[in-house]
């Protein structure tokens, strides 16, 4: 097995577990808004998943980078790019996360987090439809 398909098949399952992350972030803010959570236990069980989702993201892009597969570093970079943007422009907190139980109320933070929710989980599911057919690809050639 080529070192082409293992990083395919690697991001095939972390592509995976991202979105049911995002699914979580979905669901959870669908909770919010609709008063089945208060915000304190919104930012409780979303804040500490924000940086492994960022680090495994950019795990995937810097494997693909070490790979050679350049098509997929291009792919992944306005994600990652996005990723670094947002944690840097994060509220200011004393735990890591992006999250803040006094902001994500607002109406209109509520339907940021909610539309990039949704942007995210149509990224991670185009990408795992393009890992599995370039597993594929690399496994057939």
């Amino acid at each position: 097995m080529s070192f082409e398909v293992f990083a395919f098949i690697v991001a095939i399952l972390i592509s995976i577990a991202l979105i049911f992350l995002v699914i979580w972030n979905i669901i959870a803010f669908d909770d919010l808004k609709t008063d089945y959570k208060n915000p304190v236990d919104l930012c409780n069980s979303l804040n500490p998943l924000v940086l492994p989702e960022y680090l495994v993201h950019g795990g995937i892009t810097l494997l693909f980078l070490f790979g050679g597969q350049w098509s997929a570093v291009v792919f992944n970079i306005p994600l990652l790019a996005y990723h670094v943007h947002r944690y840097i422009n994060r509220p200011m907190m004393s735990s890591a996360g992006l999250y803040d139980p006094t902001e994500v109320m607002n109406a209109s933070e509520m339907w940021r987090c909610q539309k990039e929710g949704w942007i995210k989980l149509a990224f991670y599911l185009i990408s795992f439809f393009y890992y599995l057919y370039r597993m594929m690809y690399a496994l057939l050639v």
